[in-house]
């Protein structure tokens, strides 16, 4: 198949999404341009503050990416083109985008509060306390996974105490150093723009100058070489201070900055796919569709394609993560309703343009990346597969040997690299908040607490929540990457179809249609179970053979994998039979109110 073809498609379907359903989605829920936001409610200068639109999209758009849409395209490209493509483009108009803008849309009309929220005020109480506790776990293993792999991007040794020599060696002390640059350049723009007033138009020019300055910098002078351990601890400390500052300061500044990389990583890659199909090389080299049934190479995915297709691709098409940032940090930041279409809905649909150039770039060295020893064909991972698939389509005609292939390649690898970092300041924000939440009765807020002392002031204090946050994350991140992720994958997709489920319960009880969400809800939720229930047998499996060294699995993780499974399985059910009973009662006509 020609990749610009797929491309031009998937636009198109995306653009039309974003006009007719988005807008009809805006209309029927009653999106209201005239009614105050928590940012204006509830200013304080810390969570609650105002923010161009322009600006929160990207935060929004940096802290739902990540990798997550370069990843699971990429690890899913075993099934073939076309069911990765179907499930990108139905996932994200009418699954993950309804997700986000539903989240958001909820948080707004509950002052800025969390999903747990939102779920406690149509659910009850003890909905409520699973949601939150269930979102913090997530959030921990967000935290870990990230820190785990931006550790390792910067680090001169890997997660398991291996040295890195060579190329790749310079590649991330590079990538260090201007990933530390660009955080002060965030600062010093969030301080023209929020404290001296400087224009954001012309603020914006002189910060992606200053970004072109830093890149050139890194490129030319990067001294740091330090190991992966070291780099745990500094990113900990990192978040640490990230995450209680205001978010005027570093948050909305370097998210904003941040995304300007993205659109790079994306024209860059539009060019390529465009300039491919000029020169007549845009014929991917991967079928249509391989079989139900793949086993792993170790970077490409394994498993059945259900569920292993709906878990494995989650950020571009929908992802749990997602209803705790539009709950989190986006809905206390934004300035008006109007902007949540914009925000909720089209920043998801162009993470599903990413994923399609992901599913692009992963077809162009299809033949290598599907290979058994992808690893020694130096494919290692879904990031250096994205960052080799675009730049060789650049190649073929700026000249395969040109300087040019090298520099994107950099580039790209840089920007994926920065996208984790934003997830994961982003993510210890979200932690420290249903940390918090978690202690708090029905109404109550933190300066309640902080007023009545003793545990609960305690435990809700933004620094004490942010510490145990921190120390959790970065403690579980030590243990390495490949460890967390297998746990984060079905714990996604899991808070995905809860946060549905809780965004369906509200609209009902405040008397709007909520049939949009009610099928995705049951489909993730069926994926899940089903995709925890294989879990449980493969772990059970290595028990009964003792299979452990070939599966490069520990007794212990296996354990940990397996009783968490159980765990998700049994939370599952509990919160779907609470909220179909919700829902249902709603169809009666119980629990519904006229929202204020």
């Amino acid at each position: 198949m020609n990749a610009l073809v797929i491309l031009v498609i998937a636009i198109a379907i995306l653009l039309v999404a974003y006009v007719g359903y988005g807008k009809w989605l805006a209309k029927t829920w009653g999106v209201d341009e005239s009614r105050s936001t928590p940012s204006h409610t509830m200013e304080d200068g810390v969570d609650y503050v105002p923010a161009k639109a322009p600006v929160l999209l990207g935060h929004h758009f940096s802290s739902i990416a990540g990798a997550g849409p370069i990843n699971g395209p990429i690890q899913a490209a075993c099934f073939g083109w076309v069911p990765v493509l179907l499930w990108v483009l139905i996932g994200g108009v009418f699954f993950g985008a309804v997700h986000d803008f539903g989240a958001l849309f909820a948080s707004i009309r509950h002052k800025g509060q969390s999903m747990g929220e939102v779920i406690g005020d149509t659910m009850g109480t003890g909905a409520k306390r699973l949601f939150t506790i269930f979102g913090y776990l997530v959030l921990l293993l967000v935290v870990a996974a990230f820190a785990s792999i931006v550790a390792s991007t910067f680090g001169s040794t890997s997660a398991a105490g291996e040295a890195v020599t060579g190329a790749a060696l310079d590649a991330h002390a590079t990538t260090a150093v201007i990933s530390l640059l660009f955080i002060v350049l965030a600062i010093v723009f969030g301080f023209m723009v929020y404290r001296r007033n400087a224009g954001l138009g012309v603020s914006t020019v002189i910060g992606v100058i200053a970004i072109v300055a830093i890149v050139a910098i890194g490129l030319n002078w990067h001294p740091l070489y330090i190991s992966y351990d070291i780099w745990m601890y500094v990113l900990g400390l990192y978040i640490l201070v990230a995450s209680v500052t205001p978010v005027w300061i570093l948050l909305q500044p370097r998210d904003y900055l941040s995304s300007f990389l993205l659109y790079f990583m994306v024209i860059v890659a539009v060019i390529g796919v465009i300039g491919c199909a000029f020169v007549g090389k845009a014929q991917l080299d991967m079928p249509a569709f391989t079989s139900f049934t793949q086993a792993s190479n170790g970077l490409l995915t394994g498993g059945t394609m259900f569920p292993a297709l709906f878990v494995t691709i989650a950020c571009g098409a929908i992802s749990g993560f997602h209803s705790l940032v539009s709950s989190g940090t986006t809905s206390k930041q934004i300035d008006n309703e109007r902007d949540a279409r914009p925000i909720g809905y089209g920043a998801m649909l162009i993470e599903c343009v990413v994923a399609v150039l992901a599913l692009i770039a992963v077809g162009f060295v299809f033949k290598d990346a599907s290979a058994a020893d992808a690893t020694a064909k130096g494919l290692t991972s879904p990031t250096v597969v994205f960052a080799t698939g675009i730049s060789q389509m650049i190649g073929t005609f700026v000249g395969a040997d040109s300087p040019i292939v090298n520099i994107m390649y950099t580039m790209l690898t840089l920007a994926v690299s920065v996208f984790c970092l934003t997830s994961l300041d982003t993510a210890t924000r979200l932690a420290r908040y249903m940390f918090q939440e978690l202690w708090l009765k029905e109404g109550e807020t933190v300066e309640d607490a902080k007023k009545q002392g003793g545990a609960k002031a305690f435990f809700t204090n933004m620094y004490v929540a942010t510490i145990i946050t921190v120390v959790l994350g970065v403690g579980l991140g030590m243990t390495g990457y490949a460890k967390i992720w297998p746990l984060f994958g079905a714990a996604n997709q899991l808070l995905a179809a809860v946060g549905l489920l809780g965004v369906a319960a509200w609209l009902g009880h405040v008397g709007k249609n909520n049939k949009m969400m009610l099928f995705p809800m049951i489909f993730m939720l069926v994926v899940t179970i089903v995709s925890l229930f294989q879990t449980i047998q493969s772990k059970v499996a290595l028990f009964t053979s003792n299979g452990f060294e070939a599966a490069k699995l520990t007794p212990f993780w296996a354990g940990v994998q397996m009783a968490l499974a159980i765990l998700l399985i049994v939370l599952s059910l509990i919160l779907a039979v609470k909220g179909i009973t919700t829902i249902v009662g709603q169809f009666k006509g119980k629990g519904v109110i006229k929202e204020k």
